[in-house]
């Protein structure tokens, strides 16, 4: 089971870049989905996350700026980021709130806080 992130790369301040996330693995359920950012030298920080029922919430300084939504697989979820500033840069993580999958027994598994491998953003001034 992961959640697997792409869509990461260098950007010219002002330019756009996409960021993609799809659940894999023998998933039963998936309970809000998000992205979350780390700089260097500075902790974790959300910077949107979209419930099952379609709300949304941003990061103050993202707001107008990126826009996240459901995909059109099931359990993809989406940041396309627009107007991307050199502060922009970290590498942005893709996190469900809950997970629950099977495992190879077939016993149920239920995770809050799942991760997936970050994907770098570098946006160049």
């Amino acid at each position: 089971v992961q959640l697997q992130a792409s869509g990461g790369g260098l950007v010219q301040a002002r330019g756009s870049l996409r960021l993609s996330c799809a659940a894999s693995g023998r998933i039963f359920t998936i309970n809000g989905m998000g992205w979350y950012r780390q700089a260097p030298g500075k902790e974790r920080e959300l910077v949107a996350s979209i419930t099952n029922s379609g709300t949304t919430n941003y990061a103050e300084h993202v707001k107008d700026r990126f826009t996240i939504s459901r995909g059109v697989a099931k359990n993809t979820v989406n940041l396309q980021m627009n107007s991307l500033r050199p502060e922009d840069t970290a590498v942005y993580y893709c996190h469900a709130d809950q997970l629950g999958y099977y495992t190879e027994m077939d016993d149920p598994i239920n995770v809050r806080d799942y991760w997936g491998q970050g994907t770098l953003v570098t946006v160049s001034s």
